[in-house]
């Protein structure tokens, strides 16, 4: 993608946070609430985005020094540490204070980084918004310099949670310091990149005030261009540099796509032996619900069914929240005289998304109504 100039060499993914509540607005974006099993994934995700043949860690081609491993793209492992709320009942993340025990820590949060870093090698970690213990996570040096690059040994940047330096000093008034006391605090404890404002705009007060030395700057700036140089940002990536649209939408490609959607779909409940449809016996089959034409939710229509049978379209809800029922009788109707109905509920952004979690799990509205 960057040799068609639609994206960078750095990509702040994957999520890794222990999804500890299906009500959390992000649950869609890890993969699981056992730690292990998170750290794995995370593992072989940062492995299949960074590494070049014959240079993965624990090959003689890397063992000699880590830190000049050349990158096809750097991963980012996010959001460090204990981070699973967005915005619940009157608490955001911007001011959530995760009171975490060490054992915790040790057993449930820390696992899946630690892997990310010491297994997976990756080059980037991502620190997050909220507090741990009281501390802003961006602003600890235990849990920046002293874990992530002292104990665990990174080979990369930490950065920031976009604006979490302007979080920290506005929202949270940790210390109730200045701009330049925040990009100082953060700087020592061990954070080499800021995503938002605070390093470009007060950094250099900063250093004025003598609360930021040069050397700080220095490792920091290092930490960060010998990532840029791995990649290749100065002198080109001859491995890649020749790649375009051809080589990414491949017929192998597709189909390894393909493959992935056949294995990943799972059916969840078949008591009735309703399924599966048969296109002689269900000549007419009726389609209802707020995603049954979701073509912005899902990217996508479900006009494939309409090869096999007379289809008719019924929404029942006039949106996800399905809070008035003028749709709802029509859609009834509709059912009785089909052969068969495929209901599409569920949820989309407007529901469950970063900065938006759920109070419950059950199908917004009056769309639990459709089954009776």
């Amino acid at each position: 993608m960057n040799n068609l100039g639609l994206a960078s060499l750095t990509f702040w993914s994957p999520n890794v946070n222990v999804a500890r509540d299906p009500r959390w607005g992000r649950i869609m974006e890890t993969p699981e609430e056992d730690p292990y099993t998170v750290g794995r994934y995370a593992v072989t995700y940062v492995k299949g985005l960074q590494d070049v043949e014959g240079t993965t860690p624990g090959t003689n081609a890397s063992e000699e020094d880590l830190n000049t491993r050349p990158l096809k793209v750097a991963a980012c492992c996010k959001h460090y540490a204990t981070y699973d709320i967005e915005a619940w009942q009157g608490v955001d993340r911007f001011h959530f204070d995760a009171r975490v025990t060490e054992r915790d820590m040790l057993e449930t949060f820390v696992p899946p980084f630690e892997m990310c870093v010491r297994d997976g090698d990756v080059s980037s970690v991502m620190c997050s918004f909220n507090k741990v213990n009281g501390i802003p996570a961006c602003a600890d040096p235990k849990l920046l310099s002293q874990t992530i690059r002292g104990e665990w040994n990174l080979h990369g940047y930490i950065v920031s949670d976009c604006d979490s330096l302007e979080v920290m000093h506005l929202h949270q008034k940790f210390l109730n310091d200045t701009p330049e006391d925040t990009v100082a605090q953060t700087l020592r404890s061990g954070l080499d990149l800021d995503c938002g404002v605070y390093f470009t705009n007060f950094t250099n007060s900063a250093v004025a005030q003598g609360k930021v030395r040069g050397a700080d700057i220095d490792k920091a700036l290092n930490n960060l261009y010998m990532v840029l140089m791995r990649l290749g940002y100065f002198d080109g990536s001859p491995a890649y540099a020749g790649l375009g649209k051809s080589d990414v939408c491949s017929d192998s490609n597709i189909e390894l796509a393909a493959d992935a959607a056949r294995e990943g779909i799972v059916l969840l409940k078949n008591s009735r032996s309703g399924l599966a449809l048969n296109k002689h016996k269900h000549k007419n089959v009726v389609v209802v619900g707020p995603h049954a034409n979701a073509t912005i939710a899902m990217l996508r229509n479900y006009e494939g069914l309409s090869e096999y049978a007379n289809v008719s379209y019924e929404p029942g809800c006039a949106d996800i929240k399905c809070q008035n029922m003028t749709l709802f009788w029509p859609a009834v109707r509709a059912v009785k005289n089909a052969d068969a109905t495929i209901l599409l509920m569920g949820i989309n952004v407007s529901m469950e998304a970063e900065d938006r979690d759920r109070n419950d799990l059950l199908l917004p509205g009056y769309q639990n109504q459709f089954d009776q």
